[in-house]
């Protein structure tokens, strides 16, 4: 699972002289080669339309971005450590910049392989826990249990070696005040009411490491024109449990006339609920009424959210109970999404797909269908059938990935319904299907490391196994069969909702271990993608320069 995608993403591994994220190593690391990462990333600017927003809300803008910017900081010590003192032993510039786009020396999108030498493999806890700690040792400690799963507690050795758990609250006690300081500054400029009180909940948040109050307030937000994701939030980085939530930011500016055109989906999630393709026992539980679905310009990411693989839409509150009682917003981050489907999906396309298909590859099915995936994640169950607790707990370190696959085949089955009755009348299902074909390729580059691109090694496997597309030999390209994708796509769909609501650990490894990977015939096609020079992703030019803001 964890072997190099791309060549042209790989770096030669050297023997590592430590096996540990440490960063005192005694041997000054040297790049592995002046040209790492080279040519996996291309270069997008994040610009929105300010004329919309009222002068309040422009002042707010650059107090947000400056709280964003220590979330950044939060994440570099959660991911690898100390920063600086990373930088300071590379020279190489290109390097240095691979560097920093990774929070760290290991590629993200290659398996999270070493590019430095002397820093040997990623600790799966990145810095979350002790890099000597080992499973036995944490499962046995009298750390309390609700501190051991805790999102919010750093793992450390006390004084005599034995292990503790501190709260966010406390290890980066700093950081966070300034942060909420910086909050509470936006919170006084706001004229939205809405808008004032989620951020002077949220500043109250990052410092008592309670965040259920402030996700109330933020999905009760409706009139505003900017917005702020902030904190401790997604659990993607912690793959040795999946307990612990990294630090991010998202600075985000409303389109509300595209908001206003997704608005009428978040109310069908009960109905799309009672007709998914599996048991009734498995979609027991009532998705909540309120879900919204908005679009965004997107004008700063900081932390997780901008490590490697950059996200183009948002779905959260993450909190299960929040989830059934409010249910969740669904961000699309608009500008980001069009950067990635002119500059990689659109290429992608006219290489690997049929000619004869490459026009139902359109922006429009992108975005439903990347809408849908966010939306999806609303269906199923959040808590096993047996007992066993939510379905995050019961699967630990596979939950994360099978999710992911789970919004995806159910964003695409959703997508399905919703055209059969006619609430989706752009475009054909062919274009939605072979869109869905094609944005494979570009998330199944984003390595085994990476959730994403796990679900999308599963999903391709398993479609390949259902003839849901067949290879041309001759030409090298896809074609899809539109009945057997869609057969596939229910049988997938009944899989994953299974193992889900059962809680089944070992049933979601062994078919991880099976089909989570890449066979050779597809590495064939991700090597063809970067000899053609075609990016893995994009990186941001952002801030307040960027927005034309002093």
């Amino acid at each position: 699972m964890r072997k190099l995608l791309l060549p042209v993403l790989c770096a030669f591994i050297f023997s590592a002289c430590n096996n540990t994220p440490k960063d005192e190593t005694k041997e000054t690391p040297v790049e592995v080669k002046a040209e790492t990462g080279k040519g996996v990333y291309t270069p997008f600017k994040l610009t929105a339309d300010l004329s919309q927003l009222s002068d309040s809300e422009k002042k707010m803008l650059p107090i947000l971005i400056e709280a964003a910017k220590i979330m950044d900081g939060l994440f570099w010590q959660e991911a690898y450590g100390d920063k600086e003192k990373l930088m300071g032993m590379i020279s190489d510039p290109s390097t240095k910049e691979y560097a920093r786009v990774n929070y760290g020396p290991w590629d993200r999108l290659g398996g999270d392989s070493s590019f430095v030498k002397g820093i040997g493999e990623k600790p799966l806890g990145a810095q979350f826990y002790p890099s000597d700690m080992t499973k036995v040792e944490f499962e046995a400690s009298d750390i309390p249990e609700e501190m051991k799963k805790s999102l919010y507690t750093m793992i450390r050795r006390d004084e005599s070696g034995k292990l503790k758990a501190i709260p966010y609250r406390e290890f980066f006690k700093e950081e966070v005040t300034k942060a909420s300081d910086l909050l509470k500054q936006a919170s006084e400029v706001a004229e939205d009411a809405s808008l004032k009180k989620y951020l002077e909940l949220r500043a109250e948040a990052l410092l008592t490491d309670d965040y259920t109050a402030s996700d109330y307030a933020w999905m009760d937000m409706q009139s505003n024109g900017i917005d702020i994701i902030i904190g401790p939030i997604e659990n993607y980085e912690d793959k040795l449990y999946g307990y612990k939530a990294a630090h991010e930011a998202y600075v985000l500016i409303k389109d509300k006339s595209w908001s206003e055109r997704l608005a009428k989906y978040a109310s069908m999630l009960p109905e799309l609920q009672k007709g998914l393709p599996v048991d009734a026992k498995y979609k027991a539980e009532t998705p909540g009424a309120d879900s919204q679905l908005a679009a965004f310009d997107v004008v700063y990411y900081a932390g997780d959210c901008n490590a490697g693989s950059k996200t183009i839409a948002v779905n959260l509150p993450n909190d299960e109970e929040i989830q059934l009682a409010k249910g969740t917003r669904r961000s699309q981050l608009k500008n980001a999404m069009r950067a990635k489907f002119d500059k990689i999906l659109l290429p992608i396309t006219g290489v690997l797909i049929d000619e004869s298909q490459r026009k139902n590859v359109t922006f429009n099915a992108f975005f439903a269908n990347t809408m849908f995936h966010e939306v999806a994640h609303g269906l199923g169950i959040k808590n096993t059938i047996d007992g066993k607790g939510t379905v995050r707990e019961a699967l630990k370190d596979n939950a994360s990935a099978l999710e992911e696959g789970k919004a995806d085949i159910l964003g695409l089955y959703m997508v399905t319904k919703l055209f059969e009755k006619g609430e989706i009348t752009d475009g054909t299902l062919e274009e939605y299907y072979t869109t869905f074909m094609a944005s494979i390729f570009r998330s199944v580059r984003f390595g085994a490391s990476s959730a994403h691109g796990k679900a999308n090694m599963l999903r391709f496997n398993y479609f390949l196994q259902e003839g849901a597309f067949a290879k041309n030999p001759e030409t090298g390209t896809y074609k899809v069969d539109f009945e057997k994708l869609r057969a596939a796509m229910t049988s997938l769909s009944e899989m994953i909702l299974t193992f889900q609501g059962n809680g089944d650990y070992d049933g979601v490894t062994k078919t991880m271990n099976e089909m989570g990977k890449v066979g050779a015939e597809l590495q064939k096609d991700l090597d063809l993608l970067a000899e053609k020079g075609i990016p893995v992703d994009v990186t941001f030019e952002q801030g307040v320069e960027a927005l034309g803001l002093k």
